[in-house]
């Protein structure tokens, strides 16, 4: 039996870790059962305070809230954005918020994402820039091209978090699965 030469053994070690990490989900965001305990200003987009640093975390207070932090936009993205559009306005009656913060603040993107929310008539759901390196307290990983929390009365209900590529139909699919979670009237 032959050995490998010292570099193949290298490489096949590199690529045995890095397809081991690949598999492993990306963490990103508060997870469920912990608490949001900070709060940031974005600059909206659109909506009410469109041009304005407004805090977001705030406006929305103990309702039910769908938190969207991503890199940079994508058809998926915009279809989970559609989807959490058509939830929080058939949500009146427990006075639902979601928003979406793109970690980027090329002026570019911005002109771009105000031109997509027009496009996608995006009305109740905020678009937002913010520093690429997210929050403080809000715990978004580098390596997270999307990620959601969704959380009620400051308590994140559901965390879902994907690297570049990961967020798919089916992926979409989950995270409206889980918006129950924050749905339910209070007795």
């Amino acid at each position: 039996m032959s050995k490998l030469p010292p570099l193949a053994s290298v490489l096949v070690l590199a690529i045995f870790v890095a397809n081991s990490y690949a598999a492993e989900p990306v963490r990103s965001g508060l997870q469920a059962g912990e608490k949001i305990t900070a709060i940031f200003e974005p600059l909206n987009v659109n909506g009410e305070h469109a041009g304005e640093r407004h805090c977001l975390v705030c406006e929305n207070g103990v309702s039910p809230v769908a938190m969207v932090f991503a890199r940079q936009p994508s058809e998926a993205l915009w279809k989970l954005l559609a989807e959490l559009e058509t939830t929080t306005a058939n949500s009146d009656a427990l006075a639902m918020g979601s928003f979406v913060v793109f970690l980027n603040e090329d002026d570019k993107l911005k002109e771009q994402l105000a031109a997509s929310a027009k496009k996608h008539s995006l009305k109740k759901l905020i678009v937002s820039t913010y520093e690429v390196a997210g929050p403080e307290g809000f715990e978004v990983a580098k390596d997270a091209e999307v990620t959601v929390v969704l959380y009620r009365d400051f308590k994140v209900e559901a965390n879902h978090a994907f690297r570049a590529g990961e967020l798919t139909a089916a992926a979409v699919d989950k995270v409206v699965a889980d918006l129950p979670k924050i749905l339910v009237k209070k007795e």
